[in-house]
């Protein structure tokens, strides 16, 4: 793993278009179109429309590396999104990511984060070191471009007892 570079983080209840942009730059590069993940535009703003919606990019210099969408209510938050650019994998960006929604879900108020991941996605070992515990899956869940369904791990996390 290389050092922790500099890596800025913006959060926001109400992105600008380049914010929005930025994610979507990400979002396009980090999904692979075969597991039918990737929102378009006109999801990720309809999302930000609704209250709650809170919304992290990452930055180096001046590009966007990685992103992550929350939303909080009632005391409970969910990841909706979390994504790294895969030529910015491997540098802490993604822990980083995830910590910063962590917090910004636990000054909503929330007590308990949740996820779905896809099975068999990299990014599964991230979320379990960063604390989460699977407690449901949800069978051919996310149907992929060729048509293949794929199941979604349902996971979550109490806030305040994160992993190191």
């Amino acid at each position: 793993m290389q050092d922790k570079e500099a890596l800025r983080i913006v959060a926001s209840l109400d992105p600008c278009v380049d914010e929005i942009g930025a994610a979507m730059q990400v979002m396009s590069a980090a999904f692979p179109p075969e597991f039918g993940e990737a929102w378009s535009s006109a999801q990720l703003m309809g999302m930000m429309q609704l209250p709650g919606s809170i919304l992290v990019t990452g930055y180096t210099h001046a590009e966007p590396v990685g992103f992550g969408l929350i939303r909080s209510i009632a005391g409970e938050a969910e990841l909706l999104l979390l994504a790294v650019h895969p030529d910015h994998r491997g540098r802490t960006h993604g822990r980083r990511l995830l910590d910063r929604c962590m917090t910004e879900a636990e000054g909503t108020g929330a007590e308990t984060i949740f996820l779905e991941v896809r099975s068999g996605n990299p990014a599964l070992h991230l979320y379990i070191k960063a604390g989460f515990h699977q407690y449901n899956v949800r069978l051919n869940y996310y149907c992929g471009s060729n048509g293949s369904r794929f199941d979604a791990l349902s996971l979550k996390l109490v806030l305040g007892q994160s992993a190191p």
